[in-house]
């Protein structure tokens, strides 16, 4: 209770915007992006397409390769994660050092010790999040290899056996949620980039939180690439 205390009511406003934006923003893309296509919802499109091959593949080497390269980037972030927690777990023992460095800021908030540390466990909240979420997505990369193995020979899809679009919808439906969880964690580093802008004051939290869902906002919905991906001819 002593943090409720210690902790000025603009700054909870600044982190209550910024949870609201993170939260809320992740609600927007993911309804959102059902009308108007982000770039998940946009790869989505090609992941089932990319199923829909693998059906009429036989052997699906090609497809349990490019598999294993899609699970190699969660798997690097994940282990990227474990390292940034144990050194923010390494910085709660030299807080009184951090603190002091940034205090020689000109423009820092001054803030008392316990709020110093407090926003770091922040901190290593989000990264502990980002870890479950890339981890999680290596996993479900591992039940679509699965499911790639699983799949019947190509011939007997060819004979009606099987029902290849069934088929191939659940696989691709797998592929991007994994995707989707990927997608999850990677945003949290980018919201972890708001966070740390709330050591020097709770208006440039606000700032850089502004500025972050702005950055999101062009990558998913309005880059380049989204438009190229978007070409309807394919």
């Amino acid at each position: 209770m002593k943090i409720i205390s210690l902790l000025p009511l603009v700054d909870w406003l600044a982190m209550g915007f910024f949870f609201a934006m993170w939260i809320g923003y992740a609600l927007f893309a993911k309804y959102w992006g059902r009308h108007e296509r982000s770039l998940i919802a946009t790869t989505n499109r090609y992941r089932a397409l990319w199923m829909l091959q693998a059906t009429a593949r036989d052997p699906r080497m090609l497809d349990g390769l490019i598999t294993q390269n899609l699970s190699q980037t969660p798997s690097f972030f994940s282990s990227t994660t474990i390292i940034i927690i144990g050194g923010l777990l390494a910085l709660m023992g030299t807080t009184d050092k951090a603190a002091e460095l940034v205090r020689d800021i000109p423009f820092v908030t001054q803030t008392p010790m316990f709020v110093f540390e407090f926003k770091i466990l922040v901190l290593l909240g989000i990264f502990v999040y980002a870890f479950f979420r890339f981890s999680w997505s290596m996993r479900q990369y591992t039940f679509v290899a699965l499911v790639i193995g699983a799949m019947p020979p190509a011939k007997e899809f060819d004979d009606g056996l099987h029902d290849r679009k069934k088929i191939a919808d659940r696989a691709g439906a797998l592929v991007g949620a994994a995707a989707e969880t990927f997608n999850d964690g990677l945003r949290a580093y980018y919201f972890s980039f708001a966070a740390m802008a709330w050591f020097l004051s709770p208006l440039a939290l606000i700032a850089a939180t502004a500025l972050v869902v702005l950055i999101l906002f062009g990558r998913e919905f309005r880059s380049d690439v989204l438009h190229v991906l978007r070409d309807e001819r394919f």
